[in-house]
């Protein structure tokens, strides 16, 4: 099979003469055109062998026909060998809201569309003007369409192949086969918006309860329908502009829904959840979901458990729907823990997230979990610790650092690996004797073995020990199986001390697969001094490459800078590097000019990482 690949779509655009503009390469412009061309030629095909097909099934299979109550359909509009078509077209186009009423029916009665019709509907697409989109009925169709008959993907998918959708919502027509260069989107941004409400249709149908617990929770109880399913057809409609998609998609929502059918205050949520649609998973994937205060920050903005359980179900189809291999169940675990978080917040205040009481509440769970101790040694494990240690890990990781620091010798290194099925990675902690740099020490034995690290934790204790954790996945994505861990913790002892230099064992590693050259990703590096009360949060988003983490870590390290967690979030070819750290005083970064001159240094590393990638 001819494949017109990644690095080949660049050369081909430019060739045609297709150049950057308006916020988008030349490359997407063309390939939006290429698919725009041939979803019309497949449509045709589509419309041939549909035809063909009729034309030689003469009668309808008697056991389908004894078999199917036959339901009453719309006037002017009859089944012909199991398809639903138009009795008599000069009749059905005397009413142009039959070009929208045709697809609705089609669903209701469980019919496919006939060729003639599907036919007759493309050739009239002119029919479908501004009177007819601004038409009380005409958009009562559309919603019921989407609302009322259980699976509304078949029938948007249709009518967006027809043309349909783009003539009756002309902002939805600019999305139309717009595709976005990189490897995480696998859709065009049109489809990637019916995949999502075929998801919520699919969890509203019960089909999803063990993988979306949450979300099918919510359905189950009851949202506004209304709300959800408008602002997942809207979320991405300001695509393809130079301005920020969020805030355009809202300003386009805030005209669209009443049009659709929408009240007042069901606009105003559209509008905000279109506005914040990626704010749940930004959160959840781009920050420290065990700081209070990043939880504390979320409550504020959302407001309401309502808006909250909107949010939710609407972030959980946007993901999934981004394409087959994107979901996984560490997304999961981290959304499902901001909701609960938040929701608890919400319902019972915000004082409750506080440090201390999270504190409390983890040394009083340890002591139960580490009953056999001896008290003595319970209170000095419980009594080593800072605060952010407490709050930072779960009960079973606090039992495992008990474990490792026991008896632990000033020049020991001990390493505990285990598959963390719920987070989909394996769990590795280490426990060591404390010094500068050991952040990034860990993160180049990681890279040497070739583990992507996906969630760091680590802390010092009062007695001047490491105790660091960090979440790794193997080049598939997937914790490592339980047969690799021996061989694996070994490579990783050998690493650290030091009988393997990470620096120089990465030059050769750090290649970027041809296909993936072409992709752009800006650096963008941000300092944020209101989103943790005891941190900087340092926020660098870019092209991602094995020995990256290395390269940022030992540069902060170098600069006397500690890193007490780093969460990792990948998008296919890119990745979003957050850092909490503090200087060697212990305090924020505040000073402007302390930040500049980190920034220019991580930009130097990034440079020259990328520059040792390309050669290779």
């Amino acid at each position: 099979m001819d494949q017109l690949a990644f690095d080949l779509q660049v050369e081909v655009a430019a060739r045609m003469g297709y150049v950057d503009g308006g916020g988008r390469r030349g490359v997407e412009i063309f390939m939006q055109d290429y698919f725009r061309h041939a979803t019309t030629v497949g449509e045709l095909t589509r419309i041939f062998l549909t035809k063909l097909e009729a034309q030689h099934v003469k009668i309808e299979p008697m056991l389908i026909g004894l078999l199917r109550r036959k339901k009453k359909l719309h006037d002017g509009m009859v089944v012909v060998q199991n398809r639903l078509t138009v009795a008599d077209p000069k009749k059905f186009l005397a009413d142009k809201l039959n070009l929208l009423r045709i697809f609705e029916e089609g669903l209701r009665a469980g019919y496919l569309l006939h060729p003639d019709a599907m036919r007759l509907v493309a050739s009239h697409l002119d029919m479908i003007d501004e009177g007819m989109q601004d038409d009380r009925e005409a958009n009562r169709i559309f919603l019921d369409l989407m609302l009322k008959h259980g699976n509304p993907e078949r029938s948007l998918r249709r009518m967006n192949e027809l043309g349909v959708l783009g003539a009756f919502i002309p902002e939805f027509g600019r999305i139309v086969a717009m595709m976005q260069f990189n490897v995480y989107h696998s859709y065009t941004v049109d489809e990637h918006i019916i995949q999502t409400i075929s998801t919520l249709a699919q969890i509203e149908r019960g089909e999803l309860v063990e993988e979306l617990p949450i979300a099918s929770r919510v359905l189950k109880e009851g949202v506004n329908r209304r709300v959800i399913y408008v602002a997942l057809l809207l979320h991405d409609i300001g695509k393809g502009r130079p301005e920020d998609h969020s805030v355009l998609g809202a300003q386009i929502a805030r005209k669209l829904a009443p049009r659709l059918g929408l009240n007042e205050e069901e606009s105003e949520t559209v509008e905000w959840l279109i506005r914040y649609h990626l704010l749940m998973s930004d959160m959840a994937q781009k920050r420290d979901i065990s700081d209070p205060r990043t939880v504390r920050d979320f409550a504020k903005l959302v407001k309401t458990k309502k808006r909250l359980d909107l949010l939710t179900v609407l972030t959980v189809c946007d993901i999934r729907g981004v394409g087959p291999n994107t979901w996984n169940n560490w997304k999961a675990m981290l959304l499902r823990q901001l909701y609960r978080d938040t929701a608890t917040a919400l319902e019972t205040g915000l004082e409750d997230l506080n440090r201390e009481r999270r504190e409390t509440e983890a040394k009083r769970q340890l002591r139960e979990a580490l009953e056999a101790w001896d008290k003595g040694d319970v209170r000095v494990e419980t009594a080593r610790h800072y605060g952010p240690y407490w709050q930072g890990l779960s009960t079973d990781t606090h039992v495992v650092f008990a474990e490792l620091l026991r008896g632990l010798g000033a020049d020991e290194i001990r390493i505990n690996l285990k598959p963390d099925t719920d987070r989909d990675a394996t769990r590795a902690c280490f426990a060591l004797a404390d010094h500068p740099g050991i952040f990034s020490r860990l993160a180049g034995a990681l890279a040497l073995v070739g583990a992507n690290v996906v969630d760091a934790r680590t802390y010092t204790s009062k007695d001047g020990y490491a105790t660091a954790v960090f979440w790794v996945q193997d080049a598939e994505g997937h914790p490592y199986d339980a047969a690799r861990l021996p061989r694996l913790k070994q490579m990783i002892d050998k690493t650290l001390k030091g009988e393997v230099v990470a620096r120089d064992a990465l030059k050769d590693r750090d290649k970027i697969k041809k296909r993936e050259r072409e992709f752009r990703f800006p650096t963008s590096i941000t300092f944020d001094n209101e989103g943790s009360e005891i941190y900087t949060i340092i926020e660098v988003d870019t092209r991602d490459r094995p020995a990256l983490l290395y390269d940022l870590t030992r540069t902060l390290a170098a600069n006397n800078i500690y890193i007490a967690s780093a969460v990792i979030a990948t998008f296919g070819a890119q990745v979003v590097d957050t850092f909490y750290v503090k200087d060697m005083f212990g305090l924020k970064l505040h000073t402007k000019s302390k930040q500049d001159a980190l920034e220019k240094k991580l930009r130097q590393a990034i440079a020259e990482g990328a520059e040792r990638a390309q050669s290779l």
